[in-house]
């Protein structure tokens, strides 16, 4: 194993491209420009190919997108500063580029959507036809009254038997209950596939796409969400896994749980903290054949994520807090991106190990 003294040694200044200032911004990725320099760039600052990294570190990017990193985008992550997912994301590249000879690879995930999907408002109607706001909160007795309904016309669009999905909708919302998940919330169209909210931010894509070039390492993007029938916070599952007769909605990602175990160090950053993030930590926990191992190797970068907050309507940053004070409990390790990798707690003992 190669020891913390060649980390050290290793942080890089951050190359003449990037802007932080353009981070709230969508514009082009020159790739053929970065691609050119960061050949060049590694040459200069001495970087080997990732392949041969004796002590191998991962960062799993969740959800870094431009609906909900970019203001004004459908769902944007303000915290309470009201510019978080911002301020996360410029801090996220400044901590790629100084630590490029040290991240080994990248996963990105990308939350994919549709207009027609169990979290949108199209699925729901009251008894007056008429759809949840963005940001209701339905509940299994929301359901079980009939305040709130199966869109049948939705039903029918996708091919989905009627009688199927009002018994899917009751079936889902009770299980969020019984697994101490969040209500059934109705978000704004968002991570719609195709659209400009569903790419990366330019500053996160351009920062990954140098690495991978400076590195010769492809970074290799989880895509979750697509599934109609629930919502999938986590990059490792769905948050329903099962339908109203036992049909498969979903399963844990154990592919790549079994990857994050061949690394010395998974690092993880994102948006929401109150959602995503957190519910792909949970997984990496709760994983029975993997968590413990992962939760010593695991560091959670607390300035590069954010919580759901929409003033007067939404605030998670109480839970979003809760549960990272868990994650400490549990072993994992909450530093900042902006200390130097070579301080924080553990990584001495394994890199040396």
């Amino acid at each position: 194993m190669a020891t913390l003294q060649l980390w050290s040694v290793h942080e890089l200044p951050l190359p003449a491209h990037f802007d932080p200032s353009r981070v709230g911004e969508v514009w082009r990725v020159r790739y053929e420009d970065r691609a050119r320099e960061a050949p060049a760039w590694a040459e200069n600052h001495g970087l080997s190919p990732a392949a041969e990294d004796a002590f191998r570190l991962c960062l799993l990017a969740v959800d870094i997108q431009n609906t909900f990193c970019i203001p004004d985008f459908e769902l944007f992550v303000a915290g309470r500063s009201g510019t978080g997912a911002v301020d996360d994301s410029g801090r996220l590249c400044e901590f790629v580029y100084r630590n490029l000879g040290t991240i080994t690879q990248i996963f990105p995930s990308l939350d994919t959507h549709h207009a027609m999907q169990v979290f949108h408002a199209i699925w729901l109607i009251d008894e007056n036809g008429d759809h949840p706001a963005p940001y209701t909160l339905v509940s299994a007795d929301d359901v079980a009254t009939g305040r709130w309904r199966m869109n049948t016309a939705v039903a029918e669009a996708l091919g989905i038997d009627v009688d199927y999905a009002e018994r899917h909708l009751a079936h889902y919302t009770r299980r969020l209950a019984e697994g101490g998940k969040y209500d059934l919330t109705i978000w704004p169209y968002h991570a719609m596939l195709g659209g400009i909210g569903h790419a990366l931010v330019s500053a996160v894509e351009e920062a990954f796409f140098f690495h991978g070039i400076a590195r010769r390492s492809q970074p290799e993007f989880q895509v979750k969400g697509d599934n109609p029938l629930t919502e999938h916070y986590s990059m490792l599952g769905p948050e329903v896994t099962e339908g109203p007769d036992g049909d498969r909605l979903g399963a844990k990602n154990t592919e790549l749980i079994e990857k994050l175990l061949r690394f010395d160090a998974v690092v993880v950053a994102g948006q929401a903290k109150s959602h995503c993030m957190a519910w792909t930590i949970d997984d990496l926990l709760e994983d029975e054949a993997a968590g413990e191992r992962l939760a010593e190797r695991t560091y959670l970068l607390e300035d590069c994520t954010s919580p759901v907050v929409v003033p007067g309507v939404v605030d998670y940053t109480d839970e979003a807090d809760a549960a990272f004070e868990r994650y400490a409990a549990a072993g994992m390790h909450v530093v900042r991106s902006t200390d130097p990798i070579e301080s924080w707690p553990g990584l001495a003992e394994r890199a040396s190990a």
